[in-house]
């Protein structure tokens, strides 16, 4: 069986964050992606603490599309230093991961 993830970026515009989504659903790297915002991120950025205002990006995806998710996103990405960062789905109804499975590109 495949292991799932959720992969989170931040941009700083929705039409950012939407095209991101886009092309990562239309290369079936991820089976969904949902824009969230906007969201207050607080950071550390060149020895400086920034305050802005974000969109939050999550795609559903395979691990083993990791890398390939991350070099889509970092070729498009507006940010420097894009954050790119993937959480193991430990548990999720069968039938939504067999979805998830069946819509991304094959192994």
């Amino acid at each position: 069986m495949a292991e799932y993830i959720q992969l989170f970026t931040t941009t700083e515009s929705r039409e950012d964050a939407e095209m991101i989504s886009r092309e990562v659903v239309e290369k079936r790297l991820a089976a969904c992606a949902q824009v969230l915002g906007p969201i207050t991120s607080t950071y550390w950025w060149k020895e400086e603490i920034e305050k802005t205002e974000e969109w939050l990006c999550i795609m559903k995806s395979r691990r083993d599309l990791f890398n390939e998710l991350e070099e889509t996103i970092k070729g498009i990405h507006p940010y420097e230093v894009p954050e790119i960062v993937a959480a193991p789905i430990v548990f999720g109804s069968s039938s939504y991961l067999e979805w998830l499975g069946q819509e991304t590109k094959a192994g």
